[in-house]
């Protein structure tokens, strides 16, 4: 008996890659291996920056101040305790100390034992004249002459959310300036699949998981959301009289926007890195191939024509110049790489079943979901892979395995720093236990973002 395999368990999936042998002349292919020196971004090798972060100094005597504060205490110690970039001082080796301006702090007693902080970020937060008024500063504990590295007021609307977004943003700005230049992903969004009730939505939250809230309300069945690069457009394949087809949403109007439909079914949607164009899956030629239009459905073109089905493709989102995708053309679903015209092609796994490829942002890296073992009775598991684009010296492809053992897992998507990765996990098996997860790109402080039925994550490009 032949058991026919299904793409992530989706019975959806399932038409998109016949998976039947084909002979493909000409494909460049290259074999893969194991390699644990991969540097993904946030296990280079060198030492952490060991910071404290003191509780912010309460300004003013108002009743809303005290809450405020808390809120912005925990969101800002949090933003930098899952930078990837800090040696955070635990709170119990932390001096009690709160100072609120710069003449109130003593160096010594941070970067003394047991803090040993090289720096320091503290400051102050008052409510005042019906403002949220707040000043932070970051200071080099190591460097008395000239200690301030950093400082900033910010003054907003009263509000729980407003403490949040402050300790966003002067998070962010910590880690752009300690973090080598690369801006911080605090405020940035998430955008999933929310399972419930027997639809399916598109909902948003912060990076962190809170604010969690619908974007759609269809009821229907919609799949894989994708953000435009300016953050002003939402792409997604959802189920309608058409049967599935690509949908643009606007999220600067807040209603759905125009996209054509053009015959057959349209999947798994990808913004080139400008905005100008939507790389897509259609099986409007017959076996699902990958098309390219305009941001507005237009001008499409095709730019695969093997059997046995193309989905998912990512851009390469440091040049906009290769897509990496999964098909089915040779068995088994692979990952493939080629050049955004269709030529160039390039089989970057050569065993077991992948799926749902993620471009890293410094274009270096693919994350994806892979079961290398794949068949009945066989060991292991779907997991979260990076593989290295470019092969090395012997033609290899290194990777390195992030999941162990926790189930299957699938959807991995970068965060912009490319310091973190999203994922949907299920322990059991089950579609509507899908969690949404986070991790640091090499695999570490794995956290759960939601609770069961959230799917699919996509991480804004800023």
């Amino acid at each position: 008996m032949v058991r026919t395999p299904r793409i992530s368990n989706r019975p959806i999936l399932q038409s998109f890659l016949t998976l039947a042998a084909v002979c493909v002349i000409g494909l460049a292919t290259t074999p893969s291996r194991a390699q644990d020196s991969i540097f993904t971004g946030t296990n280079t090798g060198a030492a952490n920056i060991r910071i404290a972060v003191a509780d912010f100094k309460a300004g003013s005597s108002d009743a809303q101040t005290a809450p405020f504060k808390r809120t912005f205490d925990v969101t800002l110690y949090a933003d930098l305790a899952s930078a990837g970039i800090f040696d955070i001082v635990s709170k119990s080796l932390a001096p009690q100390a709160s100072p609120g301006a710069p003449n109130e702090i003593n160096l010594s007693q941070w970067s003394a034992e047991p803090a040993s902080a090289a720096m320091v970020a503290f400051g102050s937060l008052a409510v005042q004249s019906g403002r949220l008024v707040t000043n932070g500063f970051l200071f080099d504990a190591k460097n008395s002459q000239y200690p301030q590295v950093l400082a900033k007021q910010y003054n907003e609307e009263p509000s729980e959310d407003s403490a949040r977004q402050i300790a966003h943003r002067f998070a962010d700005e910590i880690i752009f300036r300690l973090g080598g230049g690369v801006p911080g992903i605090a405020e940035t969004k998430i955008y999933y699949v929310k399972i419930g009730g027997g639809n399916k939505e598109i909902w948003q939250m912060d990076y962190d998981g809170a604010n969690q809230h619908a974007i759609t309300h269809l009821g229907t069945v919609s799949l894989s959301p994708r953000v435009s690069p300016d953050n002003s457009r939402l792409a997604f394949s959802s189920l309608g009289r058409d049967g599935f087809q690509i949908h643009m949403y606007s999220l600067l109007l807040g209603r759905m926007v125009n996209f054509p439909t053009n015959g057959g079914a349209s999947f798994s949607p990808a913004w080139a890195p400008g905005g100008k164009d939507v790389a897509y899956s259609s099986t409007r030629s017959g076996s699902p191939s990958l098309w390219i239009s305009d941001s507005s459905g237009n001008l499409a073109r095709r730019v695969t024509s093997f059997k046995g089905g193309d989905v998912s493709p990512t851009y390469n989102p440091k040049t906009g110049a290769q897509i990496a995708w999964i098909s089915g053309r040779t068995g088994l679903p692979q990952l493939y790489v080629m050049d955004s015209d269709g030529s160039g092609i390039m089989r970057i796994t050569d065993t077991g079943y992948a799926s749902s490829p993620s471009w890293s942002p410094n274009g270096q890296f693919i994350a994806f979901a892979w079961n290398r073992k794949y068949g009945p009775g066989a060991p292991g598991g779907q997991d979260i892979y990076v593989m290295e684009v470019a092969p090395g010296k012997d033609g290899a492809h290194r990777w390195i395995q992030l999941t162990h053992d926790g189930g299957r897992c699938d959807f991995p998507s970068w965060s912009p720093d490319g310091r973190h990765i999203t994922y949907a996990n299920t322990a059991d098996g089950r579609p509507d236990h899908m969690k949404i997860w986070t991790m640091l790109s090499d695999g570490t402080q794995k956290r759960a973002l939601t609770g069961t039925g959230g799917d699919m994550p996509n991480w804004s490009w800023k």
